[in-house]
C-alpha cells in the first residue's frame, strides 16, 4: 500500500529564459512510494523541470519541496544530499575505470577522504570502506553486473550502462529517484530488466519520478502520469485514463481529436 505522504511537492514551478518561457506554473506533488510518469512531446519543458528538481537549474518562480526540505535554487549537491538522484538518458560512466570502481564513486561522505583520518582512525576507515565496496557489489548484482565489476566500463552495452547507472544512484541510498528515458535506446531483454529492478524497488519502498517516451513502460509502470506541453501541465492521473484523454493525443499529434 502506497504512502499518502508527499515526497515530492512543486508548487507553480517555472522556468524563465530570456522572453521564453520553457516552464509555465507547473504544479504536483508524487506520494511517497509512487512511480510517477512525466511525459509529453519534445520541446514541452519535461527537461527543463527536471534540471530545476535536481539543482542544475534555479526556478524562476515556485517552490520545490523535497520530504518536507525546500530544495530550489540549493544546487546540485545539495540537493543529492536532500536525497534526490538521478540518472541520465544518456550514462556518462568513467570508461576507464573498471565497474566496481564507477558505482564506488559515488559514494559520498567517506572518512578515508580525510588525511588525519587516515592516521587517526584506521580502523573506522578500514571497516567503512569494507561497508562501502560490499553495499557497492550488492547493487552490480542486483543489477546483474556483478561478472562485470573488474572490467573497465568503456566494454558495457547502452543498456548495462543504464543498469551502472541505476547501481550508481541506488549505492547512495536515495529518497527520490529521477529517470531520465530509461528505455531510450535499450534492447527488449534489458528494458524488460529494467522495468522489473525499478517494480522490485519500488515495492521495497524506493519512490521514482521517470520521463519517458516509451508509452508501454509508462503505462506498465506509472501511476500518477503527469503531463506537460508547451511548459504547461496540462493533466495528470492514472496512467489508463490519461494516455486516451483528447487533450493529451492532441499534444502529441498536433491535430484535435
Amino acid at each position: 500500500m502506497k504512502s499518502t505522504e508527499s515526497m515530492l511537492v512543486v508548487d507553480g514551478v517555472g522556468k524563465r529564459f530570456g522572453g521564453h518561457q520553457a516552464v509555465d506554473g507547473v504544479s504536483f506533488h508524487l506520494a511517497a512510494g509512487a512511480i510517477g510518469g512525466l511525459i509529453g512531446p519534445n520541446g514541452a519543458g519535461k527537461t527543463t523541470l527536471f534540471n530545476c528538481l535536481v539543482g542544475f537549474l534555479t526556478p524562476t518562480s515556485g517552490t520545490i519541496t523535497l520530504a518536507g526540505t525546500p530544495i530550489a535554487g540549493r544546487g546540485a549537491y545539495a540537493v543529492f544530499q536532500a536525497g534526490l538522484a538521478r540518472t541520465f538518458q544518456i550514462p556518462r560512466p568513467f570508461p576507464e575505470m573498471s565497474v566496481l570502481d564507477n558505482v564506488l564513486v559515488a559514494t559520498a561522505g567517506q572518512l578515508g577522504e580525510r588525511f588525519w583520518a587516515n592516521w587517526l582512525q584506521p580502523a573506522r576507515v578500514r571497516a567503512q570502506e569494507r561497508e562501502t565496496r560490499e553495499s557497492a557489489r550488492y547493487w552490480l548484482d542486483f543489477f546483474g553486473l556483478s561478472k562485470l565489476e573488474d572490467q573497465p566500463a568503456r566494454v558495457l552495452s547502452g543498456g548495462q550502462r543504464k543498469l551502472l547507472d541505476l547501481a550508481r544512484v541506488m549505492v547512495t541510498d536515495p529518497r527520490l529517484v529521477l529517470l531520465d528515458e530509461p528505455g531510450a535506446g535499450v534492447n527488449p531483454a534489458l528494458l524488460d530488466q529494467i522495468v522489473d529492478k525499478v517494480s522490485t524497488l519500488n515495492a521495497k519502498g524506493v519512490t521514482f519520478l521517470i520521463i519517458e517516451h516509451n508509452m508501454d513502460l509508462v503505462a506498465s509502470l506509472c501511476n500518477p502520469v503527469m503531463v506537460m506541453a508547451q511548459g504547461a501541465l496540462i493533466m495528470s492521473g492514472p496512467a489508463d485514463a490519461v494516455l486516451k484523454d483528447p487533450r493529451v493525443i492532441e499534444a502529441y499529434l498536433g491535430t484535435p481529436v
